[in-house]
């Protein structure tokens, strides 16, 4: 995401810092709805991915049936991976970003109460 956000500033030539300019003819420029898309996308994943990966490491501490711990890992990962897609390069209409959202944010769900169950 850092670099789609990147490249998004540079597209647009969209740079909120002096010391990130190409050129001394550009001038600080907040605000452009493509990269702001970009950077909420990237806040998105890093408030959902790292609980994944917090409930997801000790939810593998319970002994999981590797099966369906195999098939909820990759359901998460495909799921965040196309709400990524939908949200930050390629903007489809809903219900598409929310399915994408609800899918790895259940699993977590299911991975926590499961983990909370299992070690009371």
């Amino acid at each position: 995401m850092a670099l789609l956000t990147g490249a998004q500033r540079f597209r647009t030539k969209t740079f909120a810092n002096p010391e990130d300019l190409p050129s001394k003819k550009l001038k600080v420029k907040f605000g452009d709805e493509d990269v702001e898309r970009v950077r909420r996308a990237h806040r998105n994943d890093l408030e959902n991915v790292l609980p994944f990966i917090a409930v997801g490491f000790f939810y593998t501490l319970t002994s999981p049936s590797l099966y369906l711990a195999t098939q909820l890992f990759r359901a998460a990962a495909i799921s965040r991976l196309l709400h990524t897609f939908v949200y930050a390069i390629v903007v489809i209409p809903q219900p598409a970003r929310a399915l994408a959202f609800a899918i790895p944010l259940g699993i977590t769900g299911y991975m926590a109460v499961t983990t909370v169950l299992y070690f009371l």
